[in-house]
Order: structure tokens, then C-alpha cells, then sequence
């Protein structure tokens, strides 16, 4: 199954923003408190327990070739 742009998958949405040429994962509802740019062009967003919130990929369109696409899979 292949989503692009905005797809809500239960709590979860991704979305890529093309001007920006960004994506940013939503694992779950919550104040962003803190981002943390571990790995370059990679920033976690936290809630005010530690939890990740987000994931933003920045200059999405060179670290994967179809940036507005994506495969979700439950095992």
C-alpha cells in the first residue's frame, strides 16, 4: 500500500513537504518539548518525558528516492 502526501495511519502521520523537501513522521499525539539534531539532517522531536514524538528528515529528496512515497507495513 503506498500513501503520499498526508496519510493518517491510526495515531501516526507522515508527511512530505516539498517546498522544504522534508518529511516528518508523527508517532504520536503531544507538546513538542525539546529536538535533537542527532545525526545530520535527522531531528527527533520529545515530549517533556523523554518520549519521541517526531521524526524530520530534512533534504528527503537525497537521502531517498521517492520522498512522497512511502510503504507501510505491520508484521
Amino acid at each position: 500500500m503506498r500513501f503520499t502526501k498526508l496519510q493518517k495511519l491510526k495515531n501516526r502521520i507522515i508527511k512530505y513537504n516539498k517546498e522544504a523537501d522534508s518529511v516528518y513522521i508523527k508517532l504520536t499525539e503531544g507538546k513538542v518539548v525539546e529536538s535533537d539534531e542527532d545525526k545530520k539532517d535527522i531531528i527527533l522531536d520529545y515530549d517533556d518525558s523523554g518520549n519521541i514524538i517526531g521524526i524530520e528528515i530534512l533534504n528527503a529528496s537525497k537521502k531517498t528516492n521517492l520522498p512522497n512515497a512511502v510503504t507501510y507495513e505491520v508484521a
